[in-house]
């Protein structure tokens, strides 16, 4: 006799029994059913143990003799595993598949000892009685195995054309549509811009090799265009837009993370490296470029761009209790040996932050950030974040930069989440006349989010904020005279688990810090599909 398929699953043979009974539909749809099937059994085979007595099973009426028979056979031969609480999906008896399941696996147990020599232990008695309820039930048991072995062929196909035993694939794929509105651009020419339609997909391969690691290699694609072209600010710039606008797929992201310990995790990033990725970043309402803020500012503090792209190390000490540091180390340019790159002489950022996590409802975090950008790197402090002065305070020259931030996140309560951040960075001319001279730069942003806002898994959220703006400057006209100011709606709305819809507005207020600029407005409507 071939080994059952519950004994392959370490599962009960009369939950594999309860399950066919149910499958009274074409053949198709009943091998829906028993694939699904499969999982449902691996999950309740964990809290099996085995049992001594059929009349342990509370709801098994015993109202003939069949029953008392089994009973002994069970009891004699420890051929029936059922839920330790005795009771067996609800109140009722026994059905005659559910009881052929039970025979069935005393005859295996049975035909066990006959073949290991210890056939001894059968008693003439036991294999009469075996045999009498054997052709009883014959019909039930016929159906039984027949059933049995549709479902291991069907198991045996599914494992020979599964995609990895050891890999997922994880994809988001977003659609939007996006216009700029207002009276001229920065610098004040007119403003001219046409609705978009634009997309940006994204395939995530998950490896893990012992279950507390990842190896994430992700592919992506997409031709959403930066609004800076036809708004002259960064500040317009949505939080999913593309370096590359033609849909060529390429590989952006690579990167192993581990245990060190219980109490340390480690990441690698071999390319692509993103603190934000990293660390916590105290905004998990609008982090998320697919389905957080349609902004790029609106995301998280800019301090957490610091380092982008490139390859490094990330260490966070107790990632889960309620203290814990995070160092790192980025490389912008680190698979570059020429002079002026690679892993150590090129561009590159240090970082620590120490977060406070007391309780799910308040978390607090102090970040600091140091960062050298040379010449070869293109200086750009907050990556194309906030206003172009900021981003490069002295020009294409080197420049280092102190960078310190704090960030908050607050839940009153399980609907209203409260979030904001400010960061102050003092950057220093390397390089050049103003060698030595520095620039104090600064930002700030607060955020209101209502969870389950008219729908349960639908999201209303506010972000109001100043963007980089260079206060200070020892270098003559290095300062901005005005402040621009940021204001975002959006309303994440849940379609379904894998399909999410934004509409948004975003509103930038004196434009680069001038109020010699118009207010621009940015609308959004952002489809996210995840898969």
């Amino acid at each position: 006799m071939t080994k059952p398929f519950w004994n392959v699953l370490k599962v009960s043979p009369i939950v594999v029994a309860a399950t066919f009974c149910a499958a009274n539909s074409t053949l198709a749809a009943e091998v829906n059913e028993q694939t699904t099937s499969v999982a449902q059994l691996s999950q309740e085979s964990n809290s099996m143990g085995q049992v001594t007595s059929v009349s342990q099973f509370s709801d098994v009426q015993p109202t003939d003799w069949a029953f008392q028979a089994l009973q002994s056979l069970v009891e004699r031969y420890g051929c029936i595993a059922g839920y330790p609480s005795g009771v067996y999906r609800g109140n009722r008896a026994l059905t005659r598949y559910e009881f052929a399941a039970g025979l069935n696996a005393c005859l295996d147990r049975v035909n066990e000892l006959i073949a290991t020599a210890t056939a001894d232990l059968v008693t003439k008695q036991d294999l009469a009685t075996l045999q009498r309820l054997q052709e009883e039930f014959s019909a039930e048991l016929a159906t039984l195995r027949g059933r049995v072995d549709s479902l291991e062929a069907r198991t045996a196909e599914l494992e020979a054309n599964q995609f990895s035993t050891t890999t997922k694939l994880v994809g988001e794929a977003i659609f939007n549509v996006s216009d700029v509105f207002g009276d001229n651009r920065v610098g004040g020419a007119d403003l001219q811009s046409n609705t978009t339609f634009s997309d940006r997909v994204r395939l995530n391969l998950l490896s893990s090799f012992n279950g507390k690691d990842q190896l994430q290699v992700r592919l992506q694609a997409g031709n959403i265009v930066s609004n800076s072209g036809v708004t002259g600010t960064n500040m317009t710039r949505l939080g999913y837009d593309v370096a590359t606008t033609d849909n060529s797929v390429s590989i952006d992201k690579v990167n192993y993370a581990f245990n060190f310990s219980d109490a340390i995790r480690v990441k690698i990033d071999a390319a692509g490296g993103e603190l934000w990725e990293n660390v916590n970043t105290f905004n998990p309402d609008f982090a998320s470029s697919g389905k957080g803020a349609i902004s790029r500012y609106g995301r998280f503090s800019p301090i957490y761009r610091q380092g982008q792209g490139g390859a490094g190390i990330t260490v966070v000490f107790s990632p889960k209790g309620p203290l814990s540091l995070t160092g790192a180390y980025l490389a912008t340019t680190a698979n570059n040996p020429t002079d002026g790159n690679g892993l150590t002489d090129g561009a590159s950022t240090a970082f620590g932050q120490i977060a406070f996590q007391p309780n799910k409802a308040f978390n607090l975090g102090l970040s600091y950030a140091y960062t050298y950008q040379n010449n070869s790197s293109n200086v750009n402090l907050f990556n194309s974040t906030g206003g172009a002065l900021a981003n490069q305070p002295f020009g294409r020259l080197a420049t280092t930069s102190n960078n310190y931030g704090v960030e908050a996140n607050f839940q009153p309560n399980s609907k209203i989440t409260i979030g904001g951040w400010a960061g102050y960075t003092v950057a220093t001319a390397e390089t050049g006349a103003n060698r030595g001279k520095n620039a104090d730069i600064f930002y700030w942003a607060a955020n209101l989010a209502f969870r389950d806002f008219g729908k349960e898994g639908n999201t209303l959220g506010v972000i109001f904020g100043q963007p980089p703006k260079v206060t200070e400057s020892e270098v003559d006209g290095g300062a901005n005279g005005n402040t621009s100011y940021h204001l975002e709606g959006l309303y994440k709305i849940k379609v379904s688990d894998n399909l999410q819809v934004t509409p948004g507005l975003l509103v930038i207020f004196n434009p680069e810090h001038d109020n010699a600029n118009d207010t621009i407005y940015v609308g959004t409507l952002r489809t996210t599909f995840t898969f």
